[in-house]
């Protein structure tokens, strides 16, 4: 019988908090870029080059958080219709995704010249992708559940964000600057994986299991 308590609604109320939580954190990005007010045309100049900074390390948390909240939402559409997902999960995401600001401001603030700065922030995008993808791994042991297409497009995905910010915490105590740049080097990835995913999709809408045509029924080309 269906009622507050069962997985679905359960499930329903943590994508709701998860929207409210992520909203707020991607609104909070955004605190630190600002020109302070009355100021000349030199000094308006000087301040807006200094909060280019900040206005390149909102983009790139927001664009992260982007990703994050639309995993998230699938993970959890995805539990509520087999049973929900142990809310701890769930949660310890959520409590991540609330701080990313704090080492967002960091980043900003301080860039290359503190590596700690640079370490602290690889860090938190590593242990947020830590945590969905125990949550996509729980589906898979508990539920069987093939999420969001291939398991194996799925563990790639999110196993190269977590290879890149993981790796990029103690390069970032020798060079920190390297660590930056190998952040960037994630986004083509993303778009070759979100490509493939997508082809793999289209795929399976035409009752084939690969982009190349071959049936999956009989292993036969359509």
């Amino acid at each position: 019988m269906d009622n507050a308590n069962s997985p679905a609604p359960r499930t329903e109320r943590l994508i709701t908090l998860s929207d409210g939580i992520f909203a707020i954190a991607m609104t909070l990005l955004a605190l630190d870029v600002r020109v302070p007010p009355d100021l000349d045309t030199e000094q308006f100049h000087e301040a807006l080059r200094a909060s280019l900074p900040s206005l390149a390390a909102y983009g790139l948390s927001f664009l992260i958080c982007c990703v994050f909240w639309r995993d998230q939402r699938q993970i959890l559409s995805m539990a509520a219709t087999v049973g929900g997902i142990p809310q701890y999960l769930a949660l310890a995401v959520l409590a991540v995704i609330a701080i990313v600001p704090f080492p967002t401001s960091m980043l900003a603030e301080y860039g290359a010249r503190e590596p700690v700065a640079v370490a602290a922030y690889a860090a938190t995008i590593c242990l947020v992708d830590l945590l969905q993808f125990a949550m996509f791994a729980t589906l898979r042991t508990r539920h069987g559940v093939r999420v969001v297409g291939e398991w194996g497009d799925t563990a790639v995905d999110l196993g190269a964000t977590i290879l890149v910010f993981g790796l990029s915490v103690p390069l970032a105590f020798v060079a920190p600057h390297a660590a930056l740049w190998f952040w960037l080097a994630l986004f083509p990835v993303k778009v070759f994986l979100g490509r493939r995913e997508q082809r793999r999709a289209a795929a399976a809408h035409e009752g084939r299991t690969d982009p190349d045509g071959r049936d999956g029924r009989d292993g036969r080309r359509g």
